[in-house]
């Protein structure tokens, strides 16, 4: 699985520590891990929380990754401006014990995580312990066991849900204020990760027109 880790401003100090320990867990079960930053808070291309969002949907809609770990200050504004991206099922995960439940019963695609309210002491522990509740063994296996087939038929209707108020990818990014999308895929890294894993070419084509300046499309 290609996991992606999305860090915001307020936050980008502690990157190296969340992506210390989501490869630490993550690396030895055979998972691929692609930090899209933010590296450190000087970093040239900001992210905020609602960026977090946008580049989590451009991500998992495009295929480029299987799953996006991101967060913010609570970890709220993350998990909402994700959310309201289509194809996007973001769980806010505050211990192991939340990455159990939203695995096994919510399966979702997303978490975002709280960096800086309860951020102390051993901070690193409980990311690693959160990791392997989110990475161990299969998802969606339903929690209580006996739960499990009407728990997997919400699911799919909260998917069709989904479906029938969102509109898709392409519609969105075009919709959506340019500068701000700009802003958003404009990391270090992007560039190199996006276009070496992303699947959806419409998406990938509206994403590289924005990169070279052609506005034009956002009317095509």
């Amino acid at each position: 699985m290609k996991i992606a880790l999305i860090t915001e401003n307020s936050q980008a100090a502690k990157n190296a520590t969340i992506h210390s320990a989501l490869t630490a867990v993550a690396e030895p079960l055979g998972h691929e891990v692609f930090n899209y930053g933010m590296y450190t808070a000087e970093d040239k291309a900001s992210l905020t929380y609602v960026m977090n969002g946008i580049l989590t949907g451009i991500l998992l809609n495009s295929k480029a990754v299987d799953f996006v770990v991101t967060g913010c200050g609570t970890g709220m504004g993350s998990m909402l401006a994700c959310n309201a991206m289509p194809g996007v099922f973001c769980g806010l995960v505050i211990d192991p014990t939340d990455a159990f439940l939203f695995a096994q019963i919510n399966d979702g695609n997303a978490i975002s995580m709280p960096y800086a309210k309860g951020f102390g002491w051993a901070a690193e522990l409980n990311l690693q312990d959160v990791y392997r509740k989110l990475f161990e063994g299969e998802r969606g296996l339903g929690y209580p066991k006996e739960r499990a087939e009407i728990m997997a038929k919400n699911r799919g209707i909260l998917k069709s849900l989904k479906d029938a108020s969102c509109k898709d990818m392409v519609t969105v990014l075009k919709s959506i204020d340019q500068d701000l999308l700009k802003a958003a895929i404009a990391g270090e890294r992007f560039q190199e990760y996006f276009f070496a894993n992303a699947q959806d070419e419409a998406i990938r084509d509206y994403v590289k027109g924005v990169l070279e300046g052609a506005p034009a499309l956002a009317d095509a």
